[in-house]
């Protein structure tokens, strides 16, 4: 049967060819521009394939593939870097879910079976590096971002990102509840947020719904849930949608009351920390240990085939790119439940407001 995949997931495959065809890796700065003279030498990349781990080791022009020790086979460098070219032309020509009957014949043959690493691993290519500035040659876990397909998701909604806010300020029959409810323009939750405050409600912060994402959150800042859930509450009563922007603004107002007289960015620091973890190991639904799951950071696929390095040991460098590429999106709000008045055993009227954030 013929392995099929959408663009990300071939973007897996791309990958793993181009870096073993290159044998290096290339950085990128913040604006996703590659750094021509800051590299990283590739010595292997380790895959595991149905119980079986190998080991992809580039010596000269040469892939040498081992499995416990033992060599199993020799490929020319050229042929990944071939492949990978092919394979490139293939994902831009295509749409939707598909095949590559001439790269999956060539992933036979090079004992490379599937296309991409569990959804459940922040993990998706495992490099040895030779760092040039230290000398060292760690193992890296990288999570691939491809900029093909559609664009990626950093944080994926659920019920367990919504932030809770109640509704203060205002009392509101059943029957213009039904009525803001029942609104539903293509701006359905900024529409029925503005006719609350044109009432005199105000939307204040109450808590997150799920109580291991609170608690991870606040294990990165005490004061991060209250500071996100005034970027989302920004997001959907206006309209903006960069991480960037909106912090810019919050920090304006500065709603947490920091001493801000000597220029401190506070708002943006922590922003920077909370992207960061994200990216790689922090999920909403498991309790956050701060140990980092893709312990080298992120390879981003340009549209040109260019595969950038994002190392978390250049760690500014990593922060700017995820603080200057990403941006809030709405979820489905059915799926979700979130965007709609709620009322409460006591009276006490309550609103969702969910968290997605995705690349730019």
């Amino acid at each position: 049967m013929a392995i099929t995949g959408n663009k990300g997931e071939w973007s897996e495959i791309y990958t793993f060819f181009k870096l073993l065809g290159e044998k290096n890796v290339y950085a990128g700065d913040e604006d996703l521009n590659k750094i021509s003279d800051l590299f990283y030498p590739i010595l292997k990349i380790l895959r595991s394939e149905h119980n079986n781990n190998y080991d992809y080791a580039v010596d000269g022009d040469l892939i040498i593939v081992s499995e416990d020790g033992s060599e199993k086979l020799r490929k020319p460098v050229v042929e990944f870097l071939e492949k990978s070219r092919a394979l490139l032309d293939h994902i831009k020509r295509s749409v939707g879910t598909f095949s590559a009957p001439d790269i999956e014949e060539f992933m036979n043959t090079v004992l490379c079976h599937k296309l991409k690493a569990s959804s459940k691993d922040k993990t998706d290519i495992r490099i040895v590096i030779h760092d040039l500035r230290t000398g060292m040659c760690p193992l890296l876990g990288f999570s691939i971002k491809s900029q093909l397909g559609g664009d990626s998701t950093l944080l994926n909604a659920s019920q367990s990102t919504n932030f809770i806010f109640e509704i203060c300020g205002v009392q509101l029959s059943d029957e213009k509840i039904k009525s803001i409810n029942a609104i539903s323009t293509k701006s359905k939750i900024q529409d029925r947020i503005k006719v609350i405050e044109k009432a005199g409600g105000k939307l204040s912060f109450k808590g997150v719904s799920n109580s291991v994402f609170r608690n991870n959150l606040q294990l990165i800042d005490s004061l991060l849930p209250d500071i996100i859930a005034e970027m989302v509450l920004d997001y959907f009563s206006t309209g903006r949608k960069n991480i960037k922007e909106i912090t810019e603004k919050i920090a304006q107002d500065n709603p947490q009351g920091y001493d801000i007289s000597q220029r401190h960015k506070f708002y943006e620091h922590k922003m920077k920390c909370f992207l960061t973890d994200i990216a790689l190991g922090m999920m909403p639904t498991i309790v956050w240990t701060g140990k980092y799951e893709a312990n080298g950071g992120y390879l981003v696929v340009k549209e040109n085939g260019d595969v950038l390095c994002y190392h978390f040991y250049n760690k500014n460098l990593f922060e700017d790119y995820l603080y200057n590429n990403t941006r809030f999106e709405t979820a489905s709000s059915t799926r979700n439940r979130f965007g709609f008045i709620e009322k409460q055993v006591d009276g006490s009227l309550i609103f969702k407001l969910n968290l997605q954030i995705r690349f730019k």
